[in-house]
């Protein structure tokens, strides 16, 4: 995965280079890609068995700036907590897996592994609350063992997020990463998979990087997106390789905050849901740069989604160089997500950008609430399969429109272009 990875990102690069204007990152921030840590304090072996209490330990233990390093081997553990500073260094060959028992995670009310009203029964695998500096890094593996049975069960983590959906109520399963009310955090290199709910979630978060990761999950694996901003700004996701049983990167803006100063850039989506903004964008989503993007596969390609229960201003949102294949929704930017939808959150998208996007067949929809609240969007260079279709409702769409294919509805078609420049060599490795 890792060299097929780093081949098609020198591909995608050189195939865009030609017409790759120079796009202002949205992270204020200074990025560059994060080195080893340069001090170890702990390097545990596996023990066979449980490693909460020895893990957990090192990580008090070990003082700011340096890092608890994970050797060869199989590690074993309940929910984590972080120290500032402290990095986790998980090394090639090791893996850290999150034991499957609900007891493990469990807020003290009994509900983690079960169905309730609610869902947040139950503490992260590994958390970050309230911290500053630090992360994780390295080649290794963390597996949330959201497919493997339940301890006293023979139900899987992700059985139960399906039969919470089939029967209502909510799925009560660990994020395998949290990140809540923290500053400047890094994760690097890293593999996370399996994992039974989000693999990372970020609320009011100050500053994070995500380079290089891996994030795998079936696509089937109900509510495992990769990595969802919430309420938090200047955040940089890049060089990295997301597929999920849901959305592969979602940015989130609820009651908790807006969400601002997002980066994601030099990324492969495989399997999932697609890169999102929403639903929940009452408190606003702004300053937001997709850039080299590849979507292959994903249901839907480019989304923001909300409605009037959750919407709220969404602004300053440019993607540029992106290539889709097999979507069955391109691009989705809905503001009537859930048409029964009740309330006075009145979604409003505007100063949309799509520059340099490609793709193949599916809908292409953008559509508002209504008149007034109509879509603002700006179409640069957009080109699509002749069988793709446009279907704009309560949308404002600004076009120099031999800049775009199919032609958008009730205007005259151009001469036929070629619509995958850049793309086809940004798809030769695929998913393996």
């Amino acid at each position: 995965m890792t060299k097929l990875f780093r081949e098609w990102t020198l591909l995608f690069g050189v195939a865009f280079i030609a017409f790759c204007p120079t796009a202002k990152a949205q992270d204020r921030r200074i990025v560059a890609e994060p080195g080893a840590p340069q001090t170890v304090c702990d390097r545990p072996v596996p023990s066979g068995g449980n490693d909460t209490a020895r893990l957990q330990g090192a990580i008090d233990h070990c003082p700011a700036g340096a890092a608890v390093y994970l050797g060869r081997g199989e590690f074993r553990s309940g929910s984590l907590e972080m120290k500032s500073g402290v990095t986790l260094w998980i090394g090639r060959g090791a893996t850290l897996f999150a034991i499957p028992e609900p007891a493990a995670y469990d807020k003290g009310r009994g509900q983690c592994g079960r169905i309730g009203a609610k869902g947040d029964g139950c503490r992260p695998f590994v958390s970050f609350s309230k911290t500053r500096g630090g992360g994780i890094y390295g080649d290794g593996i963390i597996d949330g063992q959201g497919g493997a049975p339940m301890v006293g069960s023979a139900e899987t983590w992700w059985q139960l997020a399906r039969r919470a959906q089939a029967e209502g109520g909510n799925q009560n399963a660990p994020r395998l990463i949290q990140i809540d009310h923290a500053q400047d955090i890094t994760v690097s290199g890293v593999t996370l998979r399996n994992s039974p709910n989000f693999h990372v979630a970020m609320n009011r978060v100050q500053g994070a990087t995500f380079w290089g990761l891996t994030i795998d999950a079936p696509a089937d694996a109900r509510n495992t997106d990769g990595i969802d901003p919430g309420a938090s700004q200047d955040v940089t996701i890049t060089h990295s390789f997301i597929r999920t049983g849901d959305d592969n990167v979602a940015i989130k803006a609820g009651d908790n905050g807006a969400t601002r100063h997002i980066s994601i850039t030099d990324n492969y989506f495989g399997w999932g849901h697609g890169m999102s903004i929403g639903s929940e964008v009452n408190s606003g989503a702004s300053d937001i740069l997709v850039r080299n993007l590849t979507l292959d596969g994903t249901t839907s390609g480019l989304r923001i989604k909300s409605d009037i229960s959750r919407g709220g201003l969404v602004e300053r949102v440019t993607y540029e160089n992106v290539c889709l294949r097999g979507n069955r929704w391109p691009v989705a930017f809905d503001a009537k997500y859930d048409p029964r939808a009740q309330g006075t959150r009145i979604p409003v998208y505007r100063q949309i950008v799509l520059r340099h996007v490609r793709g193949d067949n599916g809908a292409l929809l953008m559509r508002g609430v209504d008149e007034r609240h109509a879509l603002d969007v700006t179409l640069e260079d957009v080109r699509f399969a002749d069988s793709a279709t446009w279907q704009l409702e309560h949308a404002n769409v600004t076009a120099d429109h031999s800049d775009v294919s199919p032609p958008l509805p009730g205007r005259a078609r151009e001469p036929a272009s070629r619509g995958w420049e850049g793309c086809a060599r940004a798809f030769r490795d695929g998913n393996d």
